[in-house]
């Protein structure tokens, strides 16, 4: 029975946006599957892994019977990726088999029934729901992401907090060796409320946002956060968990403070690391008046070195930090210059934007 004709990108695009979550290999065979669904002309594709949910629709209408059904998202993914642009694919579907065909292609492929697919159970009311453009909240990502821990056996780390309160949301990040914070104004007052989003659905998210002022609304829900923007809708659980009150590690009486050109920093440190211990990752700094000296060695004694003219007349310091905490917000930040405050060598950095109080990134030393 024929139940849909499109264009290969009409179920491709949508596909994609949902396929991410999907797990290869999983106890439950079906959660390798997506769920398709026609309802008049849309179709809508749904993943999910059981702690996260995402839901899309084709962009187009398109002609056909409606039908429910579930095949291997993968599967059908890497099909309709090898299939030419433009070319039209229609599915077929018969005693429990799914035929797509494509010009003279043809594919088989198992499916299981629509009505065995589990979906995630919406909390009921919202604590708290802002709305922003995708832009703002990919920047507010962007800005944070790379802190949050991979894999930590405190759990609650590999994650980010989002916060509300006010007429701000906040995001926070941290392993536990640096933290990144990043805040922006919102229309309206907000309730003060917070949540930790696990990992894979921050991933997940800052994939699918463009960089567009179209809105994305964000609902906080009892042991839930749902993001809806266009015709996608994820809805994800929340980590259990309590996170660090991060405003206690913000060092605020650093005196050894300067600006410095992100671009020039940035390249510095990525030549320094060519000769980095490649397991310890160490960088020292050497501030003293008027200058910046960048120093990585390794294991075979090789070394390097570069210097930065800076803007610095106060105490000379020395201090090692872990290269790739630095090269990480360097390459992150969207701002010209920097403003970097040392205290001591056993003291926390503090690097923000001058002039710009929504931003802050704290990384601590290491010794080297």
């Amino acid at each position: 029975m024929l139940i849909l004709q499109a264009e290969r990108d009409a179920l491709l695009k949508p596909l994609l946006a949902v396929t991410g979550i999907v797990e290869r290999r999983h106890t439950l065979p079906i959660l390798s599957n997506v769920l398709i669904e026609k309802k008049g002309a849309q179709v809508g594709f749904l993943a999910t892994d059981l702690e996260i949910q995402i839901t899309t629709a084709s962009a187009e209408a398109l002609p056909g019977e409606d039908f429910r059904l579930t095949t291997s998202a993968k599967k059908l993914q890497d099909i309709l990726r090898a299939i030419p642009d433009k070319a039209q694919v229609t599915l077929e579907q018969q005693d429990g088999r799914l035929t797509l065909k494509a010009d003279k292609s043809r594919f088989n492929l198992q499916t299981l029934p629509a009505e065995d697919f589990p979906l995630l159970s919406v909390s009921g009311g919202s604590d708290a729901s802002l709305t922003l453009s995708q832009k703002e909240l990919k920047r507010l990502i962007s800005q944070v992401q790379y802190s949050m821990a991979v894999q930590d056996i405190r759990y609650y780390l590999n994650g980010l907090l989002l916060q509300t309160e006010g007429d701000q949301v906040r995001l926070i990040a941290t392993d536990g060796h640096r933290l990144a914070f990043a805040s922006a104004d919102i229309e309206g007052t907000l309730p003060k409320t917070e949540v930790i989003l696990p990992r894979k659905t921050i991933l997940e998210l800052y994939k699918l946002l463009t960089d567009s002022e179209e809105p994305i609304t964000i609902e906080l829900l009892a042991n839930q956060v749902r993001f809806s923007f266009g015709s996608t809708v994820i809805i994800s659980k929340v980590v259990d968990g309590k996170f660090p009150d991060y405003n206690r590690v913000i060092p605020l009486d650093n005196d050894k403070i300067f600006l410095i050109d992100r671009l020039h920093f940035l390249h510095a440190l990525q030549r320094a690391a060519i000769l980095a211990n490649e397991k310890f990752r160490g960088v020292r700094l050497v501030l003293r008046p008027g200058a910046m000296s960048i120093l990585c060695t390794n294991s075979e004694q090789e070394e390097a070195e570069e210097e930065l003219e800076i803007a610095f007349q106060g105490g000379e310091l020395e201090i090692g930090f872990n290269i790739n905490y630095l090269l990480d917000v360097l390459t992150n930040l969207p701002a010209d210059t920097l403003q970097l405050a040392f205290g001591d060598a056993n003291r926390s950095t503090l690097v923000t934007i001058p002039d710009v109080s929504n931003f802050k990134y704290i990384v601590m030393p290491m010794r080297i």
